[in-house]
């Protein structure tokens, strides 16, 4: 079994990647993770679900996060536009 890590040092390691943890710990919101035990990373997240699947198994709780920052895929602005016109 691993080492719990915090999420900075998970993000530091592991940048721009899905990460599989188990028994991760969450902030007060349940939203958040704080920590965790880093299981499988990869930057495919398909492969970190399938690959990782079989690291599992010893732990009560699993989450997976992403250490990069999401991009925006659409615009919407076109849609405004035709309306306010």
């Amino acid at each position: 079994m691993g080492q719990i890590i915090n999420i900075d040092e998970i993000k530091a390691l592991y940048p721009d990647e899905w990460v599989l943890l188990g028994n991760p710990i969450m902030d007060d919101s349940k939203l958040d993770v704080l920590s965790g035990i880093p299981l499988f990373h990869s930057k495919d997240k398909k492969e970190v679900c399938y690959l990782g699947r079989d690291k599992t198994s010893n732990f009560e709780k699993i989450t997976l996060i992403y250490t990069g920052a999401f991009k925006s895929t659409r615009k919407i602005t076109g849609i405004f536009n035709r309306i306010t016109k």
